[in-house]
């Protein structure tokens, strides 16, 4: 008999929905998937992106969903009560669920269903917070105390790498109520057995005018303070060769700023926002993929599993959650110090001396992240979901 898992989040994203479909196939946990954004309009308005998004690939299909009404004056998940759902206890009760898994606690619906169903049903976190910005001072010991009693909450949190473990056990959760689940993208959508990306790869070089033998740096994603792209165009300019090109993928509040900076610099590009269904060619385009993240709040850096997945040396900071478990010092990129620019140059130099020697550092990228999978999370689901304490 399989066990009936409710699942809640607020809404559905591009890295979730495989997920959940490969967990409908499951012989050992039911699940179904409340969502209370209640965002049913098939187009959003991403503020940091500064432009409606709209996937490109299906994000309902393969699983049992419900939207959940959000009866917030203001909706959306920028604040507590901006998710305020009354009917989701009743809807979870009502469906028969035996297991509840929470996907953030910071909405006020989030935070009662698992007040709620505490001790009634066993309640599971997954959650990818890390200490990594932390300051210390009253503030983080009034926080620390904070969190300490919603956790109480939770019976038991996944956590997707060593520092959200270590940020799980600093508010109040014991060893044996963790359990691993890696952070994880659908690697195989960013493969290219056929061939067919690294072709389409190749003429996008052609169209940035990237040489065969030049190396091609990459950055993905919101052009924001947080993720410090402008240190990537001061190491660009620091570098000042015409062989080494960056690429910036995305859209964003510095992009003005950006592109001030990048002025007469052929070997910089600028790439708008690219769907889905495009991104696995960009990366496919690259040699490296840089994130220089300085926070606060770069809980994880997914754009770090997507590069791997498509071999690729990768450059992180120290404070992008992801660089304690995906990076191998000399293997398959290096760890930066976060705002520091002479560390870049000095690394990318090192990383930047052929594409062959890149090429095989992203070969082992490609073997790392293989044990990061979603058929890894679904087996650690199953395994301490259907059967605590085995």
């Amino acid at each position: 008999m399989k066990k009936k898992l409710a699942i809640i989040s607020s809404h559905p994203i591009q890295y979730n929905a495989p997920l959940f479909a490969l967990l409908a196939k499951s012989d050992l946990l039911d699940i179904k998937v409340f969502y209370t954004w209640s965002q049913r309009q098939e187009t959003l308005f991403d503020k940091d992106f500064g432009k409606a998004i709209q996937w490109d690939i299906p994000l309902l299909d393969g699983y049992a969903y419900e939207f959940i009404d959000n009866v917030s004056k203001n909706p959306g998940p920028g604040s507590f009560r901006g998710i305020t759902c009354p009917s989701l206890n009743k809807k979870i009760k009502e469906w028969g669920a035996e297991a509840l898994m929470v996907f953030g606690w910071n909405y006020h619906a989030h935070y009662y269903a698992m007040k709620k169903f505490k001790g009634l049903i066993p309640v599971y976190f997954r959650g990818d917070s890390t200490l990594l910005d932390e300051k210390p001072g009253w503030k983080q010991m009034l926080r620390r105390t904070f969190l300490r009693y919603v956790y109480r909450q939770a019976d038991y949190a996944f956590f997707v790498g060593e520092n959200n473990r270590q940020y799980y056990l600093k508010h109040g959760f014991r060893a044996n109520q963790l359990f691993f689940a890696p952070h994880a993208i659908d690697n195989h959508r960013f493969g290219d057995p056929s061939g067919e990306m690294r072709l389409e790869s190749e003429k996008l070089r052609e169209e940035l005018n990237i040489g065969k033998m030049d190396i091609a740096i990459l950055f993905i994603g919101k052009f924001e303070s947080k993720k410090n792209p402008l240190l990537l165009i001061d190491a660009a300019l620091n570098l000042n060769n015409p062989n080494i090109h960056f690429v910036f993928v995305g859209n964003g509040i510095l992009e003005e700023e950006m592109r001030t900076k990048a002025t007469g610099k052929n070997n910089i590009h600028f790439i708008p926002f690219q769907n889905q269904s495009r991104v696995p060619v960009v990366y496919h385009m690259c040699d490296i993929l840089a994130l220089p993240s300085q926070g606060p709040g770069e809980t994880w850096g997914l754009v770090v599993n997507e590069a791997m997945a498509c071999g690729k040396a990768i450059l992180v900071s120290n404070l992008s959650g992801c660089s304690a478990d995906l990076v191998r010092q000399g293997i398959n990129g290096y760890i930066m110090t976060s705002g520091d620019l002479a560390g870049c140059v000095g690394l990318l130099m090192k990383m930047a001396v052929s594409r062959e020697h890149v090429r095989l550092m992203g070969k082992e990228s490609e073997k790392i992240i293989q044990a990061w999978s979603f058929e890894a999370i679904c087996k650690s689901f199953e395994m301490n979901i259907s059967n605590p304490g085995s």
